[in-house]
């Protein structure tokens, strides 16, 4: 197995953890009725989800030198 696949795998089983967490959290913040929170909450998980689609680097710098080449 290749250490290249293990991080890839660990990742991506890190990032649906965390998908799943900011779902909890968001539908918690929501049930208190805490508009901001929720909203704040729902972009964390919005940006997750599209990290797992490969929708948008996990390194915002990296991106960025990417576009400036």
């Amino acid at each position: 197995m290749s250490t290249h696949y293990v991080y890839g795998r660990r990742r991506t089983e890190t990032l649906d953890y965390l998908q799943s967490m900011l779902g909890q959290l968001r539908a918690m913040a929501e049930a208190e009725r805490c508009d901001m929170l929720t909203y704040l909450i729902e972009m964390a998980y919005i940006e997750a989800s599209d990290i797992i689609r490969g929708e948008r680097p996990v390194n915002m710098q990296q991106a960025r030198r990417k576009d400036a080449s």
